[in-house]
């Protein structure tokens, strides 16, 4: 598949640079500042574009930009995708389809492929993206095109509504960093404790694996399986007492 990456930050390039090592061409790279460009793409040993410029005949147009900017960007590239285009997608997990009409307007199949993955860099996160779930919203054939293209960086497609974008963006969000928090608080608490954070490391282990082993509800395990409350209230008291800024939280949780 022959691509155009517009917009290289940390999602954009770790597709783009797990898509050249699949085999696909990426031919050009667009960005708002010159010098992102030309260091994207000379990643590729592709053209270095900005955004708007006329780009080469491609299968597919990559749009990786925030959310918010991803309208104003597809109006930018629509006049010069109608020829050289035959697909575009966002790799937004929650922005409409619709953010992309400028481009459909003209005439371009559109849809949104997102990597239910973390990125914190594009190289790392490039090799995350092997065995990572991709949520596709297209209607064929682009669809099929979009299940290929992410089985061949090693994902697991998935097909998700456009009505459900927003419920299930939510749902990675938890599953991203809520988890993060509850760590930060125990790392907290084991701090004044004299405890080393690490020795938490085999029991997160056992938990997360039991979560998917047994379901989330059935993993959860001490005091609050056992409807213990008068230990879950002791160690309420004993958070106000060690961390009080952490109170509020412990208690939420």
């Amino acid at each position: 598949m022959r691509i155009v990456l517009a917009g290289p930050g940390r999602a954009g390039l770790a597709v783009a640079i797990a898509a050249n090592g699949a085999g696909h061409d990426v031919l050009a790279v667009a960005a708002r500042e010159t010098e992102q460009a030309e260091r994207a793409a000379r990643r590729f040993d592709a053209e270095a574009l900005a955004i708007g410029d006329p780009i080469p005949p491609v299968d597919l147009l990559i749009i990786a930009v925030r959310d918010d900017a991803i309208a104003e960007v597809a109006g930018r590239v629509a006049p010069i995708a109608r020829n050289a285009a035959a697909s575009a997608v966002h790799l937004s997990g929650s922005a409409p389809i619709d953010a992309l009409a400028p481009i459909a307007d003209q005439g371009l199949a559109v849809g949104s492929l997102h990597p239910l993955q973390t990125i914190s860099d594009p190289v790392r996160g490039a090799r995350a993206l092997a065995g990572a779930w991709f949520a596709v919203t297209a209607d064929e054939p682009l669809r099929s095109d979009l299940h290929g293209f992410a089985r061949s960086l090693g994902g697991r497609p998935f097909d998700l509504a456009g009505e459900h974008r927003t419920a299930y963006h939510a749902g990675a969000a938890a599953a991203a960093n809520f988890p993060i928090a509850a760590l930060a608080i125990a790392q907290r608490l084991f701090e004044v404790t004299g405890v080393p954070f690490e020795a938490a490391r085999p029991l997160v282990d056992a938990i997360v694996e039991n979560a998917f082993a047994i379901g989330p509800v059935d993993s959860l395990t001490g005091p609050i399986a056992r409807n213990d409350h008068e230990t879950v209230d002791a160690q309420i008291a004993a958070v106000r007492a060690a961390v009080p800024s952490l109170a509020a939280a412990f208690e939420s949780m």
